[in-house]
Order: structure tokens, then sequence, then C-alpha cells
């Protein structure tokens, strides 16, 4: 039984696209070591796309048209993995979107691909609860000017205004930007008790100096990259009490996930990522699709992923059937707590329960 998949192995998605690569690889020997699906050996077909989605395009064209493939694993990335799942939509062929977390990808009618990547608008999902039960009504919405980080920041917006809060005008900074000054102005002005921001590593870091050298603390601070664990090394103990965002981390109690760690650790010699977690999980809901329909007819196999609800080392899986987008795999919030991330949402991860953001007089040195 042959899995297909394109996955970057050169060109700038290369590092990214190898994690991804690495996670598809441990479920083939985790599937494997099982003993296969349906009672045969699973094999990975891996082509090199060299980042360019385009050409990820015509390659799935090419396996789909060679028949030398039972069943479709998408590839690395949303403009890929679009272009992937137009050929599989066209084709008639299952394809599982294992790393493309873009709405756009499912925005299309699509029938054939279903997605178990956490989509960018799960990112805020946890900090609108936290800012809720909280009693934080009025909200600050950062976002830079990218693809990705707008799709999270509207996110937020949309769930925060059906609930019930009070979200100011979403605020757009350049990909350049290193001095917050003036949206913290726009934000003392809005009386904003919540500052959310999504955006790279360097843009919580920048953010957090800023707002220290501002002496300005609101109630809850939220940068999505905040949960990165290199934010302590670049700012310190000033990191202390941010909140950010994470799809995976091998502490995580999900199904199969302490399995994956090992096995990922004795293959490789050290921890998955989120970027591996993605690769496994995709093979994991393949696979139980495969077992579920007892057959690789792609009509039956589509029926199944249609209504599947399972879980994964990402969480929870199920889409919505009209268009096999992600509805239940979100992004935990964790808060920097002496020093250490500790999971607030959702409960069933919970380590700690959220703390104000300290205002910069009060803060002390950690010991």
């Amino acid at each position: 039984m042959v899995v297909g998949a394109v996955v970057s192995q050169t060109g700038m998605l290369a590092p990214l696209a190898g994690e991804y690569r690495k996670g598809l690889e441990v479920w083939l020997d985790d599937v494997n070591g099982a003993g296969g699906l349906l009672g045969r050996r699973v094999e990975l077909r891996l082509l090199d796309d060299g980042s360019d989605a385009v050409r990820a395009g015509a390659l799935y064209r090419e396996m789909i048209q060679e028949g030398r493939t039972d069943l479709l694993i998408g590839p690395f990335g949303s403009a890929a993995t679009l272009m992937a799942g137009a050929e599989a939509e066209r084709a008639r062929r299952v394809m599982i979107n294992g790393a493309g977390p873009s709405r756009t990808v499912h925005r299309r009618g699509t029938r054939y691909v279903f997605q178990t990547a956490v989509p960018n608008t799960a990112y805020g999902d946890g900090v609108v609860a936290i800012a809720r039960a909280a009693g934080l009504r009025r909200l600050f919405i950062l976002t830079r000017d990218d693809l990705t980080s707008r799709e999270m920041a509207e996110a937020v917006r949309d769930a925060a205004t059906r609930q019930g809060l009070e979200p100011a005008p979403l605020v757009v900074y350049s990909a350049g930007a290193d001095d917050f000054a003036p949206q913290i102005q726009k934000a003392r002005a809005a009386g904003a008790e919540a500052w959310i921001a999504f955006g790279g590593l360097r843009d919580a870091a920048d953010m957090v100096r800023s707002l220290k050298r501002l002496l300005y603390a609101p109630p809850l601070f939220f940068a999505r990259s905040a949960a990165d664990p290199r934010l302590i090394s670049i700012v310190g103990q000033d990191a202390e009490s941010s909140l950010g965002a994470t799809e995976y981390e091998t502490r995580f109690p999900t199904p199969g996930n302490d399995r994956f760690v090992r096995a990922f650790r004795a293959k490789y010699s050290t921890v998955p990522g989120a970027t591996s977690a993605h690769g496994f999980a995709a093979g994991m809901v393949l696979a139980e699709a495969v077992r579920r329909a007892g057959s690789l007819d792609q009509e039956k196999l589509r029926a199944v992923l249609a209504v599947l609800e399972t879980n994964t080392v990402l969480g929870g899986h199920k889409v919505d059937p009209e268009s096999g987008a992600q509805l239940a795999a979100t992004a935990a919030v964790v808060q920097i707590l002496k020093g250490r991330p500790e999971v607030l949402w959702p409960e069933w991860l919970q380590t700690a329960t959220f703390e104000p953001y300290l205002p910069w007089a009060e803060r002390k040195l950690l010991e």
C-alpha cells in the first residue's frame, strides 16, 4: 500500500518541511510495527517540490495519473496544499491536509481534502475564553502584515464580538516594526484590558521591551509566539506573565503522544516539535479512516473522513463535512509563570490558572 506525499526537500521551506517529513516517517514505522493497514505493509513515496507550490500541484497530478499511489497526504504549507488539493478534487482522490493551516484551502467547497492541521483560525480560541472568564471586555488586537497572522487576528476579533466582548479595530503593523510605542499609545487611549497580538518571536520580544520602557501593563498580555521557549532567552525575566499559543508540546497527554515522542527520539536523537507532530497526526487520521472503511475505495474513504471523530497527538479531530476544514484541533494557551510555561487552556491540559500581567513597578527578581 503506497502513500504518496510531496514534501519540500530543497529550497527555503526545506528545514521546516523536513520536520514534517520526519513526523510522517515515524508514523510509517508505527503503522507498520502494528501490522500495516488492511493486512498490507505501508510504503511512503515522497517527492520534492523544491519549495515551489505550483510544482507541488504538478507532482500530485503526476502521482494520481501514474496510479502508483493508493493514498495521498498533502504537502507542507498552505500554498502548496491549495495547489495539491485542486488536483485531488479534480481526480476525486482523498487527500489528508496535514500542514496547510490557512482557511483558504477549504473555502472552495472541497469534498476530498480533509484537514488535520491546526487551522490558523483556532489560535485565538483560548485567549478569548480566558479574557471573558477574567471579566476583561475591551480587547486590543494586533497583527503583523502577513496572511497567517491576519487570519488568526481576524478570527479572534470575530469570536470576541460573537461572545459580547469589545474588540477595538484591528491594528496592522509592518514586518519590520521593532518599536510598539504608537500601538501602546492607541491601546492606552482605548482603555484596553487585553493586548492580543499575532506575529513572530521577534515581534513578541520587541513588544515586551516596548511595554517595559513605557511602563505599560494591561491586565492581559498575549503574543502568539510568547510560548516559544526562546523568548525567555531573549528578554529574560521580563517574559514573566506573558501568554502565548502552542499547538503541540511533548508533555501533552494526547493519545499516542508518549509513543510518538519515544519513537521520534529513538529515530532522530531529539524530541519532536509541532511540525513533526502535524505529520504524525496526518498519518494517524488516514490510518484510522482506512481501518474504518475497510477499503481503499476513494468514495468509501471520503464518506468515513467526512464524519470521522477521533483523537491524535494534536488533540481532537473532527471536520466540517461540507468543506473538510478542521473543527476540533486547537492551540493551547500557556502563561509564563516563575520562568516556566504553564498551560491555562484548554481545561483538560491545564497546569495553572490565569494571573494578571504584572505591573512593571511590582516585579521582583525571581530566584
